[in-house]
């Protein structure tokens, strides 16, 4: 491996090479010594990087040897964005199919940290839309459809750490805001089999969401149609949710889930 030129801001750069470099090394244990020497950095540079990377436990030491090797972490990492793409890659057909058949944006949402994050969106031409629900962006769990599907996966106790943590916060007049409250609409939630976002997060924007399921039969993301509630008007979310919720039946077979126990059966 050729060493690679620094400036003074590139630590986030010494930090993956030296990953790669144990990476290509078949992550034999090695020595401090020889890991600097093949970077070509101080000794005392790369001690700072392996103690970084042991308190994350992307590394470990022999106490014996003394000698430094990746964990299993790193896979763990690489199976989640492997599994990310790989639902996404499945589900965008069926989002395309949904917008073309409603003409109104489609988003698909996992859970990450609490938050509800869009992993993958078809969008049509209403910017509002365009500039709410993006890639990346994050959303509260309790205020939109998709994050109370995720939420679904919570027992009592997770649902009381959610509010110690991130707190019911109001985003709107609609925000649920309350233990209660939101015990009360996932209860409904299970019962029906969709859920709903009721400008509960933006003034002006109403969907409808529906679970998908793993072979295990925990939600790992939700599907929703959201529209300005000109449009998503109460009527056409009654027409739109036999189609969305079979189109998330069809997502989550793909993932290898043909009914059973769910979320929905198994604490209804």
């Amino acid at each position: 491996m050729n060493p690679k030129p620094y400036s003074s801001n590139q630590s986030s750069a010494k930090m993956l090479d030296i990953i790669e470099f144990l990476a290509e090394h078949n992550n034999e244990p090695m020595r401090l010594k020889d890991i600097a020497e093949g970077l070509s950095m101080s000794p005392s540079t790369v001690l700072r990087f392996l103690s970084s990377l042991m308190e994350r436990d992307y590394l470990w030491q022999d106490p014996n040897t003394l000698q430094y090797s990746l964990t299993l972490k790193l896979c763990t990492v690489a199976n989640k964005v492997s599994a990310n793409l790989r639902l996404y890659d499945l589900a965008l057909p069926i989002m395309k199919q949904i917008c073309a058949r409603f003409g109104e944006s489609v988003c698909l949402a996992e859970e990450q940290d609490m938050e509800a994050v869009y992993i993958g969106v078809v969008h049509t031409s209403d910017q509002m839309l365009q500039t709410m629900q993006r890639i990346g962006n994050r959303a509260p769990l309790h205020s939109t459809g998709v994050g109370k599907l995720l939420l679904l996966n919570y027992t009592e106790p997770e649902i009381d750490r959610l509010i110690a943590i991130k707190g019911l916060p109001a985003l709107t007049a609609n925000t649920i805001t309350t233990k209660a409250g939101l015990v009360e609409r996932l209860a409904q939630i299970r019962r029906q089999g969709y859920a709903y976002d009721d400008e509960e997060c933006e003034i002006g924007a109403r969907c409808i969401a529906v679970p998908i399921y793993n072979y295990t039969g925990n939600v790992v993301a939700g599907l929703s149609v959201t529209g300005p509630i000109s449009r998503m008007t109460y009527q056409k979310i009654d027409e739109y949710k036999d189609f969305l919720v079979e189109q998330g039946q069809k997502l989550s077979q793909l993932l290898g889930y043909f009914g059973g126990t769910s979320l929905f059966s198994a604490r209804s």
